[in-house]
């Protein structure tokens, strides 16, 4: 069974990220979207509410569960079963830290290897710190979230 995680903050998801979600989906038996519980970072979502938010996003990707990490992906991606990472990339600047991050990752875990996927490029500009930052002064995201998501975003800023 090809099984692959697909790390992230998603604070919170974007179209962006979910368009990697339904890509990297159909390429793998299962795909695992770990939501890092980063105790350094101060997220507007808790990693509870991000979860189910990605829950409820993915609910129609029957391959996909969605579960809450914290420590080093290389052991989350061995407690899942996995032996492949997905990441999304933007831009050039993406691709320098991911190569990084997937060059280290294989040094810890030399059977771990990284898939990455370029975005759709109408995603290209997104991320969910210019999705925090349009909300935070009360700008249309609905372009830039799942629907569902839209309000709970708005309402952390009210």
């Amino acid at each position: 069974m090809r099984i692959a995680v697909y790390p992230g903050s998603f604070d919170p998801v974007t179209l962006g990220h979910l368009d990697i979600i339904e890509r990297s989906s159909k390429m793998v038996d299962e795909l695992v979207v770990g939501v890092l519980n980063n105790s350094s970072k101060n997220p507007l979502f808790s990693v509870e509410e991000r979860v189910t938010m990605l829950k409820e996003v993915t609910v129609h990707l029957q391959n996909v569960r969605v579960e809450a990490f914290d420590g080093l992906l290389v052991d989350f991606a061995r407690q899942c079963g996995s032996k492949m990472v997905v990441r999304g990339l933007r831009a050039i600047t993406d691709f320098e830290y991911e190569l990084q991050m997937s060059q280290t990752n294989r040094i810890i875990c030399p059977e771990m290897d990284t898939i990455f996927l370029t975005t759709d490029l109408k995603y290209a500009y997104l991320s969910s710190s210019i999705v925090r930052e349009m909300a935070r002064y009360g700008g249309n995201i609905s372009a830039f979230v799942p629907a569902l998501i839209v309000e709970r975003v708005l309402k952390k800023f009210e």
